[in-house]
């Protein structure tokens, strides 16, 4: 790459000179903010903890005076929901305090990258992050909209939102939009030693897909979607569609269904899925109880034992920890939904609301406990072939991000790499449509890349990094693709 040009897309390509509309580079060294920054990062990373103490405190006082097992466990199972719930409660409330703090030194401009704005940016962004794991059952749900409102996001009515990041104080959301999985609003640029800030604003029932991208100062207009993969273009049209890095505009017939059933349900919908999802507390305390468990059993070795004996064996228990954890999950998945199939499913059906759920297991349990430590392992292959994934001999997955199992087919010799997503379900226009997902015997699907449904990967063809496969594509056999969306890749001579 030549000095002092500027490279963008899946594949790069030239788009002009580098830092033609910022200032001119910084050169400060602002090291009392390398202090800053280490204090905070510790203080992050403590906080979770911190909230528990007091909780763990009460668990230990109810049960310290238990003679016998059973009264340990009784009185466990009875002040583990209790602890747990407010361990999260407390841990909410001050995520919302700091990151509403945080906020009042944000504005849209450009800043130097050391400095009081450029913390308080990082400290709102890594806030966000993490309660996207402490506080999962809270994202892709009724509670979602509201949550996104205490931290300070302007979010109008039947706005639906999953797991998406974002600097709350320079987030508008209008009514009835949607935000899909891993949705990035208003992230901060930076170049040169500056930052550059910026109000996104996301327009009346807009969509924004999966690991969608809306930068500073850009808009999502009324009714346009931004697809899978894709950046939000400078300027768009209202009912326009996008898909890319850089977007390229598509034609496309939004769906209408019963607007019961998509924008506006009846009272006894939102009950109905208010009871479903306050079941997600059930894998939170799941979770808090094997921690528990665990805990226990080490300290009874300590006791008998010795502390040479715990350290010994301290890995055999967590393994059995996280064994349980996936076998809990797996129970959930053939309870809940038991086995998907093709179809379309309204937002507001007790199939899109159980399948949640079950997702809030898989994150909260089996990742947790197992799967975030076995990327490509046999392991991680025998826990998605229990929840009903196809997967061949000698598959080499470094991710879980499956989401309907059983329309997953992985043959024999394929690689799906770390940061994939096998995308067996599309939510535009508040409908869920499922199908298949097959990568053939030898394929291979690059990092960060995004199979769609009805999508197929040939025999022994390779699918480069951060590249998305089309909804329905079919890539033959032994040929290599590139780009967002994939084209043909052609070999350097």
């Amino acid at each position: 790459m030549p000095a002092g040009r500027r490279y963008a897309g899946t594949p790069l390509h030239d788009v002009g000179v580098a830092g033609e509309d910022w200032p001119a580079p910084r050169s400060d060294r602002a090291r009392r903010w390398n202090l800053v920054y280490t204090a905070s990062l510790i203080g992050l990373a403590a906080l979770p903890v911190m909230m528990s103490i007091p909780w763990m405190l009460l668990a230990y006082y109810v049960i310290q005076d238990d003679d016998t097992l059973s009264a340990a466990v009784t009185h466990l199972l009875l002040v583990v929901p209790i602890a747990t719930v407010g361990a999260v409660l407390m841990y909410a409330s001050v995520v919302v305090l700091l990151v509403r703090l945080a906020g009042l030194g944000i504005a849209d401009g450009m800043y130097p990258a050391r400095g009081r704005v450029a913390w308080c940016v990082w400290l709102t962004d890594r806030l966000v992050r993490s309660s996207r794991v402490n506080l999962f059952p809270l994202y892709a749900s009724l509670a979602t909209p509201t949550w996104l409102r205490a931290l300070g996001a302007h979010i109008g009515r039947n706005v639906e939102a999953s797991t998406v990041v974002t600097l709350p104080r320079l987030t508008r959301v209008n009514d009835g939009s949607f935000l899909a999985d891993d949705g990035l609003l208003a992230p901060f640029e930076s170049h040169g030693g500056w930052l550059r800030l910026g109000h996104v604003q996301v327009g009346e029932r807009a969509f924004l897909g999966n690991s969608g991208i809306l930068g500073p100062g850009r808009t999502v207009p009324d009714r346009a979607l931004v697809g899978v993969l894709s950046s939000a273009p400078d300027v768009a049209c209202p009912g326009s569609s996008w898909l890319g890095r850089p977007a390229i505009e598509l034609p496309r017939v939004a769906e209408t269904g019963d607007t019961a059933r998509t924008f506006e349900p009846p009272r006894r919908l939102i009950l109905a899925r208010a009871a479903v999802e306050s079941c997600r507390v059930v894998p939170i305390v799941l979770s808090a109880l094997l921690g528990a468990m665990a805990l226990a059993v080490l300290d009874e070795i300590d006791f008998d034992l010795g502390l040479g004996m715990t350290l010994a064996v301290s890995g055999v228990v967590l393994a059995f920890v996280g064994v349980l954890a996936c076998a809990v999950t797996t129970v959930a998945k053939w309870l809940l939904v038991g086995r998907f199939r093709p179809g379309q499913h309204p937002l507001w059906s007790s199939f899109v609301w159980r399948n949640e759920l079950f997702d809030c297991f898989v994150e909260l349990l089996a990742v947790q406990w197992f799967v975030r430590s076995s990327p490509g392992t046999p392991w991680l292959n025998t826990w998605l072939r229990s929840l009903g994934a196809r997967i061949g001999r000698g598959v080499w997955i470094e991710t879980h991000w499956l989401p309907e199992s059983d329309l997953v087919h992985v043959d024999a010799g394929a690689s799906v790499n770390r940061g994939c997503v096998l995308q067996t379900h599309l939510f535009h226009d508040r409908l869920m449509r499922l199908d298949h997902v097959r990568i053939a015997g030898g394929a291979t699907l690059g990092p960060n890349s995004i199979a769609l449904p009805g999508s197929t990967v040939g025999t022994a063809t390779t699918v480069g990094p951060v590249s998305l496969v089309m909804r329905g594509e079919d890539l033959p056999g032994r040929s290599r693709w590139l780009g967002n969306p994939v084209r043909s890749w052609e070999q350097e001579p």
